[in-house]
């Protein structure tokens, strides 16, 4: 019998948990995705119950406050720092719960095996849902994409309830000592790598977060650079996915993140598509990371050496061409579905989910 498997989280994250979903379904599993809030960047939706963030200078300024507050810290074990903030998600529950009622019952919500949590949270902020999951004698996965863990923290409870963590960021490892790795899965088969033929060499930088990629200190090195060689740079800010998809394989080097602030050190999903198009992508990485990940693709900089680093790719298109079959072949052997999928099941056998 096949499995099912729901996958619950706030958003679509950068589209990790549909892929996710797809990876499941392409080996024979039923799955679905549920989400508490639309994504704002085009990814795929699949159950969405809609809905609505607040918005707003008070809302952004209490989420920015949760990071500054918590970031690099260690772990944290997620709680209401005050009455008004009880207050606020206890109403929030009572406002949001016939919504949630209504989708158990017309999804079938109860009707799966494995239940992934994914970015560590509950559809009710008591986490009623999980408890009865647990009465259930269903099978709990947390995993957990950034953020999450690394800036809010976790919710102690559905911890205890956890049957299996799993993590797609490896300065995780550190925060929470049982929490187990894997490689997030990727479709590098919608990709292809096609020959570049441009007067300049382009160079592409889309950052969703100036201050984690470190992008003021990027520009200052290209100002510079540009001083020296002749190039074109493209800054893409808040721009539909699929154009950036479209530009992005125009392009010849890609910068990820150099010299960012609490977003971690290494790469995501955006850099992924870049090998997977055959764009050498210029990260910075932790010593320990680059240790963890040897023989990988990218070009480790930090923001001192990553005008050495771009001048060497700009001068060198053998050096860009070497780089760009390296990256494909990286990430069929280690993101593609297939590869993600047989780790996992490992990972379940070995943590009795299946």
């Amino acid at each position: 019998m096949a499995l099912k498997i729901l996958h619950i989280a706030p958003q679509n994250y950068a589209g990790m948990p549909y892929d996710f979903v797809q990876m499941h379904k392409e080996f024979g599993a039923k799955s679905n995705l549920l989400t508490l809030y639309r994504n704002s960047i085009s990814f795929e939706e699949d159950i969405c119950l809609d809905f609505k963030l607040p918005e707003g200078h008070r809302a952004k300024k209490w989420r920015d406050k949760k990071v500054l507050n918590q970031a690099d810290s260690g772990l944290k074990y997620l709680k209401p720092e005050n009455l008004p903030e009880k207050i606020y998600f206890f109403l929030r529950d009572e406002k949001n719960k016939n919504k949630i009622f209504k989708a158990v019952e017309e999804y079938n919500l109860f009707d799966y095996d494995i239940y992934h949590f994914d970015g560590g949270m509950d559809l009710f902020r008591d986490l009623r849902f999980a408890k009865e999951l647990k009465k259930r004698n269903k099978k709990i996965v947390c995993c957990y994409f950034g953020s999450d863990l690394r800036t809010r923290g976790i919710f102690r409870e559905l911890d205890e309830m956890s049957d299996l963590n799993l993590t797609v960021e490896f300065d995780h490892l550190k925060l929470y000592k049982s929490i187990n790795y894997i490689y997030f899965p990727f479709d590098e088969r919608k990709f292809a790598i096609k020959k570049r033929n441009n007067e300049k060499v382009k160079i592409i930088h889309s950052p969703t977060n100036r201050r984690y990629k470190g992008t003021d200190k990027i520009l200052k090195v290209i100002g510079d650079l540009e001083k020296e060689c002749d190039f074109e740079f493209i800054l893409l800010e808040n721009v539909d996915r699929e154009k950036v998809l479209h530009i992005k394989s125009e392009c010849d080097i890609a910068i990820d993140q150099v010299g960012g602030e609490m977003g971690g050190t290494g790469y995501g999903k955006n850099s992924i598509e870049n090998l997977s198009m055959g764009i050498p992508t210029i990260t910075e990485f932790s010593e320990d990371y680059l240790n963890f990940i040897r023989d990988n693709p990218f070009i480790h900089s930090k923001i001192e050496s990553l005008k050495t680093n771009l001048h060497k790719l700009i001068s060198y298109a053998s050096l860009r061409d070497e780089l760009s079959a390296k990256g494909r072949q990286w990430v069929e052997k280690f993101h593609s579905y297939s590869s993600v999928n047989e780790l996992l099941m490992n990972i379940y056998e070995k943590n009795n989910i299946i």
